[in-house]
Parts: C-alpha cells; sequence; structure tokens
C-alpha cells in the first residue's frame, strides 16, 4: 500500500493511501485521503495510472458520502415479534439463521435453500464466489444472480452459435467498432471487442485519431454517438430486423470473409435464406431508418480488417434478446472478426486458470442441459438457475420450493420482473436474509437484515475487469480504513452459516470452512487459487501492466472439426418468426397494434448505477427520480411539459413517472432507468424515490424460451397525463 502525508488548509495531516473504486465494474484506481478520524476525505483518480490516466466517474467520487452517510447500516437487525426491526449482534443472528437453515433443508431438501447475488454483489471479488461455495457445501443449485435478469442471452448464445476459443477482435487496433444498444461512456460494459470504461472518453479519441470507424445502434443520441460515424436510431426492440439487414447487405454484395467462412462457419446458406426478406428497404421502414445509412453502416463494418460488433444490456433486455445475440455473433463471424495465430489478446485474465487460446471454433453445446425449473420448461445454465422464475419457485408448493433467500447486494423488490409477483414471493418466504448497507425495498421485508463492510474497509481484487481490460494489468487494495460498526464483508456471512451448519465451502483452493477465522486475504486466495498469477505476485505489483504476461493466440488444432453455426435450427425458427412480425412485439401477450404506441426503454445515468446514487447529497443533486425522458415532439403532441407526471400503462400494469424533454430521445420512445422506486406498488413518491419499471413487465406476458428472459426493455406502452398530477 503507498501512502503519503498530505497537508490540509488547517496544518492537519490527510493520510492518502490507494484502491479502487467499487461503485461499478470499472475498478478505476483511486487516491483516498483520510484524516485522523479514518474518515474518509476526498477521493482522487490516479493520475499516473498507466490504464486509467487519473479517470473517475461522478458516482465514484461521492465514496466518502457512502462511507460515512447517517443513513448508513452498521448493525444486524431481525424481525421481533411484533413485526419492527430490532438491533442484534451479527454472530447471534447467524446463529439463529443457520438454525432456521438447518429446518428448512430438513424438512424440504438443500434446493428450497436459495441466495441472490445482485449488482452490488459484484462489485465484491469474494462474494458471489463464496455464495458459490455455500451451495455447494449444503447440496443446494437454487444460486440466482442478476446476470439472468438482464443479459442471460451472453451466456447461452456462445452454446448454440459457438465461439472461438482466441476470442473476437481487440477494441484497442480495432479500425471499425459497432456499439449495439451499449453506452461505456456511462457505464462500463463487456461487450464482445467494445470499449470499455477505462477513461473512455480519451480512448475513444485516440482511436477516432488513429481512423477508427464507428457504427452506433441506440435509439437514443448517446455521448458515444457523438462519436460515430454512423448512428442508426433504431425503433427498440428491432435489433434483430436491423442486424439481418446488415447481414443481408454483406452477404448479397459478397463483402464477408469467404475463406474463414469455408473453413470455420457451418450455415452460411440457411443463413442467408432467412435474412434475404430483410431488404434495406423493408429494415428502414420497420426500424424507423435510413436505407442508404443502413448499406454504409453494413459496407463499413466489412471494409475493416479489424473490429467487432457488439451488444448491451439495452437489446439483451428487449424481445428477441437470444436471437440479436446470435446474430451479432453471426456477424462476427461471416467477417472473420476473430484473432488468428500470434494476434495478442486485449486483456490478460490473470486472475484465471490459464486455459488455451487457438486460433479455432468451439462447437456449440444443447442450451437445456442444466437443472430443470418447475415452469415454461425452463432449465438453469451455467451453474445459475433464472431469476424470472425464483417468484414462482417460491410461491409453488411442492417438492422444489424454495423457502429460504439469502440476497446479497441486489434489491429483487424494484430489479425482478412483475413486482406485484416479487413482492408477494418475498413476503411467501420462511426466511429472507438480505446483506445491504441500506434499508432498500428487499431489506424493508427481510427477517434479517446484516450490514456488510463497503469497497474501502475490505481488501479486494478487480476480478470482472481483470477480463476485459486493454492490457495485462494487475492491482489489489488492502482495506483502508477500519470497518466501522457491525458489519460483514458477504464471504463472512456465507461462511459463518457453513461453519455452523457443519458443511462445508469448496473454493478452488479448498475448503473454506476449514478454515475458524479467515482473512480477506486468505478468503481471495482461497478463490483464486488458480490464477495464471499467484495472488502474491499481484499484491506485489498493483497499478501494473505486464506487457510479458500478454496471451498470444496460438495455431489451431489440426484435428479441430468445430465451427461456428449460423444458421442453426433454433435461431433459424426464431428469426422466420421475426420475420412474419410487424412490429417486433407480437410476442407480448395481450398486445393490441395502435394501442401502445410508444416503447419504454432501460437506461443508464452518469449519476446513479441502478437505484444506488440518490440518497448521496452530491448526486441527489443530478436527480432524485428516474425521469421519464422522451423527445420534445411526444410532450408537445400529448399536451405535457417537463416536470409533469404521466401514466405509462403496458399490456401488464401502469407505472407514474416524471416526464423530462429530452431531444436526444427518438421520437415514440421513453427512456427511463431501471430499478428505482420501493416495494408499495403507489407512485405517490415517484419525485422522490422514482418508480420500477419492472411493474410494466410479467414473467408470462413475454418471455425467450430458452433463457426465460422476461421482456425490460422495449416495452410497448401508452401515455398520458396522470391523475397523481397535483402530487
Amino acid at each position: 500500500m503507498t501512502t503519503e502525508d498530505v497537508p490540509t488548509a488547517d496544518n492537519t495531516e490527510l493520510d492518502t493511501k490507494h484502491s479502487f473504486c467499487r461503485v461499478c465494474h470499472a475498478a478505476c484506481p483511486i487516491e483516498v485521503d483520510i484524516d485522523g478520524n479514518d474518515h474518509v476525505v476526498e477521493i482522487r483518480g490516479v493520475k499516473d495510472d498507466p490504464l486509467f490516466e487519473g479517470y473517475t466517474c461522478i458516482k465514484g467520487r461521492q465514496l466518502p458520502d457512502q462511507m460515512h452517510h447517517p443513513d448508513r447500516l452498521r448493525a444486524t437487525y431481525r424481525r421481533a415479534a411484533d413485526g419492527h426491526l430490532e438491533e442484534v449482534a451479527s454472530a447471534d443472528a447467524l446463529d439463529e439463521i443457520a438454525t432456521k437453515l438447518a429446518v428448512i433443508i430438513e424438512e424440504h431438501g438443500p434446493g428450497a435453500v436459495a441466495s441472490y447475488t445482485g449488482t452490488g454483489g459484484y462489485q465484491n471479488s469474494a462474494a458471489l464466489e463464496s455464495a458459490r461455495g455455500f451451495h455447494k457445501g449444503i447440496g443446494s443449485r437454487s444460486l440466482y444472480t442478476s446476470v439472468t435478469i438482464d443479459q442471460p442471452a451472453k451466456g447461452v448464445v456462445p452454446g448454440i452459435t459457438g465461439w472461438w476459443e482466441a476470442g473476437f477482435h481487440n477494441f484497442r487496433d480495432a479500425d471499425v467498432s459497432m456499439a449495439i444498444g451499449y453506452n461505456p461512456m456511462v457505464s462500463s460494459y463487456g461487450a464482445v471487442g467494445g470499449l470499455q470504461g477505462t477513461n473512455p472518453f480519451m480512448v475513444m479519441r485516440r482511436a477516432k485519431e488513429r481512423g477508427m470507424k464507428l457504427i452506433v445502434v441506440d435509439p437514443r443520441k448517446t455521448e458515444l454517438s457523438t462519436f460515430a460515424d454512423i448512428h442508426l436510431q433504431v425503433k427498440p426492440g428491432e435489433d434483430p430486423a436491423l442486424i439481418s439487414g446488415l447481414i443481408n447487405v454483406i452477404l448479397s454484395e459478397g463483402l464477408h470473409d469467404q475463406e474463414f467462412c469455408d473453413q470455420w462457419v457451418n450455415g452460411l446458406g440457411e443463413l442467408m435464406a432467412e435474412v434475404a426478406p430483410f431488404t434495406p428497404e423493408y429494415v428502414a421502414e420497420r426500424c424507423q431508418i435510413d436505407a442508404d445509412d443502413l448499406v454504409a453502416a453494413a459496407r463499413m463494418f466489412a471494409a475493416g480488417t479489424r473490429g467487432t460488433a457488439g451488444t448491451g444490456t439495452g437489446p439483451n433486455m428487449a424481445p428477441n434478446s437470444l436471437l440479436t445475440e446470435h446474430l451479432a455473433i453471426s456477424l462476427n463471424a461471416i467477417c472473420g472478426r476473430v484473432n488468428r495465430e500470434g494476434d495478442h489478446l486485449e486483456s490478460g485474465a490473470l486472475l484465471y486458470p490459464d486455459t488455451p487460446k487457438r486460433a479455432q471454433a468451439i462447437a456449440p453445446v444443447d442450451p437445456r442441459t442444466g437443472p430443470p425449473h418447475r415452469f415454461r420448461n425452463l432449465r438453469g445454465y451455467r451453474g445459475e438457475m433464472l431469476c424470472t422464475a425464483l417468484a414462482e419457485e417460491i410461491l409453488e408448493p411442492g417438492e422444489g420450493q424454495v423457502r429460504a433467500l439469502i440476497c446479497s447486494g441486489g434489491n429483487p423488490a424494484v430489479a425482478f420482473p412483475d413486482q406485484a409477483l416479487t413482492m408477494e414471493a418475498l413476503r411467501d418466504l420462511e426466511l429472507l436474509v438480505v446483506v445491504d448497507h441500506r434499508m432498500t425495498a428487499t431489506a424493508a421485508e427481510a427477517d434479517y437484515v446484516i450490514a456488510p463492510t463497503l469497497s474501502l474497509e475490505r481488501a479486494d481484487v478487480p476480478h470482472l475487469m481483470d477480463r476485459w481490460l486493454t492490457q495485462p494489468y494487475t492491482n489489489y487494495t488492502d482495506a483502508v480504513i477500519e470497518p466501522e460498526g457491525d458489519v460483514l464483508n458477504e464471504w463472512q456471512v456465507f461462511h459463518g452459516l457453513s461453519r455452523r451448519l457443519g458443511t462445508p465451502m469448496p473454493l478452488a483452493g479448498g475448503d473454506l470452512a476449514e478454515i475458524e477465522t479467515p482473512t480477506d486475504h486468505d478468503v481471495i486466495d482461497h478463490i483464486y487459487a488458480l490464477a495464471r498469477m499467484p495472488l502474491d505476485e499481484v499484491r506485489a505489483h498493483r497499478r501494473e501492466v505486464h506487457p510479458d504476461k500478454s496471451l498470444i493466440t496460438q495455431a489451431a488444432d489440426p484435428k479441430c472439426t468445430a465451427k461456428f453455426e449460423v444458421g442453426t435450427e433454433i435461431m433459424m425458427t426464431k428469426l422466420a418468426a421475426v420475420a412474419t412480425q410487424q412490429t417486433g412485439s407480437e410476442l407480448i401477450e395481450g398486445y393490441v397494434d395502435g394501442e401502445f404506441p410508444f416503447r419504454l426503454v432501460s437506461r443508464r445515468l452518469k449519476a446513479s448505477l441502478n437505484s444506488l446514487g440518490p440518497e448521496l447529497p452530491g448526486l441527489a443533486r443530478k436527480g432524485t427520480t428516474n425521469a421519464a425522458y422522451m423527445n420534445p415532439a411526444d410532450l408537445t403532441a400529448l399536451g405535457l411539459e417537463s416536470g409533469d407526471l404521466i401514466d405509462i400503462s403496458s399490456t401488464v400494469g401502469t407505472i407514474t413517472g416524471v416526464c423530462e424533454a429530452a431531444p436526444d430521445v427518438k421520437q415514440g420512445v421513453i427512456s427511463m432507468a431501471h430499478s428505482w422506486g420501493d416495494g408499495s406498488l403507489e407512485d405517490d413518491k415517484v419525485r422522490d424515490i422514482g418508480v420500477p419499471t419492472s411493474r410494466l413487465t410479467s414473467t408470462t406476458a413475454a418471455y425467450d424460451d430458452i433463457t426465460g428472459m422476461a421482456v425490460l426493455s422495449a416495452i410497448p406502452v401508452n401515455v398520458r397525463a396522470s391523475e397523481l398530477q397535483t402530487a
């Protein structure tokens, strides 16, 4: 840990320590000024960091307020007999929780115990893997995470379509890039070959200076689109039609990589036949774009020698998300946008096992091999069950019913689709344990609320960015201040329960439950025991790039016969169905064309991450609601002005929002952030806390038959002035 003394205006000294931010996935390195009372005073970026170059965002710079907020939870609470929450020692709470879990396991089996790791849990490198170890130890398959809410297609489609062992082209040396529904200028994201939130504005400027062409597909004129050579301002929900149109132009004009396709791609004929109806003229009318722009974008992308198309959570939360992801991978495949022998891979993946990176395809696999849910013929995948089925798994009696839920760093009450069903399920549980530093809508329903350590109070490693960074880069942080109050790291909750239940907690480095009082460092060592770079070496090389650790694509196995399957029957059936749809919304039960003329899309906000942010003074000044951003022409047509309350109705339900004029939003579109509001199902406090858009959706009105993904974006809605206008 690097420290230095910095004098303040009153000549007192501050201790400055290095760490990295964990508000979002980006893991921006920071300098932390701490006064003599162990109080965080200020956060700054680290200017000499070789990748981030001093970059931080407005959210990260509010860490002092987050750490010391007067409403932050600093103790554990349990539900008393009269219904109120009373403070209890965390050790006593874990004793009681373990006793209740033992009874539930005895009566219903281990699968009755579920956990959910939300976005907040992902910002702790030990949280999710500790939950996995706990589940393995008790023999429960009921592990849920936020990944199956907003992007399950990214985990499933590579298995259906096939993948490339050495990955797709890097962003750092791309001469063309296509961003479909993501905005890294606001939110760090792991799109294939896309720009990351690592000093994004400077990195994009440099990319443009070297001549990189940028194509942005988004219904908003986003911050990223200001750099675009072509911005296709697509109608929400029509991403499959648009990408099909791009592929049609490329194949019909012979712009694809014929040599690569001959060796590594199957089903090109089937794909070409199914995209044939998606002519530029048809796609232009359907997507509400210019046909010439579509053709120009297809030619621009195909003309590049390096660079990829990648999708974000927007299209992954919209109808036909699985098909959208398949078409994006197929677009990359037919253009040969893969790392070839001798190419350097972008990230170092230094925290993960050293696996082959050969210039060859990985064959598709059956996506329906995970444990079955009891509903809609759905199955889990990649060691997770599907969040869209969790409420029903809680409410439906019988073998497999979930009776206990441990929620770590997530807020299902406002994040899960069908809010009324979710609230009913949360209240039906025999045991609900929430680990969170705020009294969220989910925590308000809990039997136990456990206060966690926050980022600067724990050791950590940037486990997500290790796979997404543009160079082999290492960082590590110790706790830079002492925890305040009776707080537990997430891993301590699962470790404490495993010890009390007498069950193992297997991790890569062994059974953590065998250690009575491990440290953060011990847990990280256990989780990343198979890392390509030993953890002691990582700790010794903080904020460093390791050119000698660059992964280099190796030659293909001469016996490899695997290929991308771009014309697979599953996807071609979906594509044929899309070709017959006139709006892309016929999948939604109860949809009537003309009754729902608007499309509500999800968005990221600069001053919040889902519901995290507005409770902090510096961010509250940017807004305390997830405004319904609309094109000014739409507001005028409806007789509305910015600040008016509007009722937004789907086939499922109605929410009240605060409309705001936004010229960057396409006409016919409402752009709102996800996961706001509370669990009351009433919107009288919408100006103060926002509203959950998930109330407009259902797990059964429209869902993907493989991932179970509910339609959470591009939702068909209508709009009218609200009866709550005087609120």
